[in-house]
């Protein structure tokens, strides 16, 4: 039995020819090819997009950006979601340091609680690990609008608070026109007009810029119309958010056996308490009032418990 002829496949000297041009030409075709492919696509080199006309721009932007506003522009006030979303949701989402987390009726309920009053009053002077105003500034949003936030937060919670009233365009000019000339008798009259605790907020906040500031605290029993007014309103804004419920150990405004105990000593000690802060308190009530006038509120609360 004989073995098959073993034939070679290049017979010929073109064939030899040919399989060596296809050897050099075959690698060269498709090294071209891959090149043309890798160059379609769109590159960026290393620290190219720091020469962009965006980047560049944005370094070259100034520090300080002046925002013009037409002062005599009816304000648009935000609606409570919107401050929620701007400000209140950084913590309150995923319920940082301690923050009662957005509809969680559980970590709501001791917080509605407290109350309405109460919880306003944290939300503007701020409570352990949140700052006052959740870090914004009375030009970033208003009182009204913070408590707008406060509503939604809290009635997604479970509260059924009232929407606040927002407070009337012309209210703060016409107080302020009326005060101009002459006495806080008009401050008077606009806080004692005031029918919700929204409106009161305001008129008080007006009574305090109007008011004359006394040069020295009065006597026990003896305070003039102004200083009485201006201490009437400052508790109404400020103090009546812990002393009128006696929040945090605070005396309760007009229970005498609360008092009696801080009575007991002297009166400057009581003035240095409020406007230096004692326990819970913070300074002042974290308000920004003058000493005058936080001296005008320990009396008129002082006369309300004798």
């Amino acid at each position: 039995m004989s073995e098959a002829p073993h034939g070679v496949p290049i017979k010929t000297p073109g064939q030899l020819i040919a399989a060596i041009v296809a050897g050099f030409a075959i690698p060269i075709v498709v090294i071209v090819l891959l090149a043309v492919y890798v160059n379609n696509t769109t590159r960026t080199g290393a620290g190219t997009d720091s020469l962009s006309d965006a980047a560049v721009a944005q370094r070259i932007a100034p520090v300080a950006q002046v925002d013009i506003r037409d002062a005599n522009a009816p304000r648009v006030y935000k609606t409570g979601e919107q401050v929620f979303k701007a400000v209140c949701t950084t913590c309150h989402t995923a319920g940082v340091a301690g923050a009662p987390k957005f509809g969680n009726a559980g970590d709501w309920a001791p917080r509605i609680a407290e109350g309405y009053d109460t919880l306003l009053h944290n939300a503007l002077n701020g409570k352990g690990g949140m700052p006052a105003r959740g870090g914004t500034s009375p030009d970033d949003y208003s009182d009204f609008e913070i408590a707008r936030a406060v509503v939604y937060m809290a009635n997604d919670g479970g509260a059924k608070f009232a929407e606040p009233a927002q407070p009337a365009p012309s209210a703060a000019a016409g107080a302020s026109a009326a005060a101009a000339p002459a006495s806080g008798a008009a401050a008077a009259s606009s806080t004692a007009a005031s029918s919700t605790d929204n409106a009161q907020a305001a008129a008080a906040v007006a009574a305090l810029a109007n008011v004359p500031q006394a040069s020295s605290a009065p006597a026990a029993g003896a305070q003039s119309a102004d200083a009485s007014q201006a201490g009437k309103a400052l508790y109404t804004q400020v103090c009546q958010a812990c002393h009128a419920a006696g929040v945090l150990g605070a005396p309760k405004f007009g229970d005498k056996d609360a008092w009696a105990p801080r009575l007991k000593e002297p009166m400057d000690t009581v003035y240095g308490y409020a406007l230096h802060g004692k326990g819970a308190m913070p300074p002042k009530g974290g308000s920004n009032a003058s000493d005058a006038d936080v001296k005008a509120a320990v009396d008129y609360m002082v006369a309300a418990s004798k």
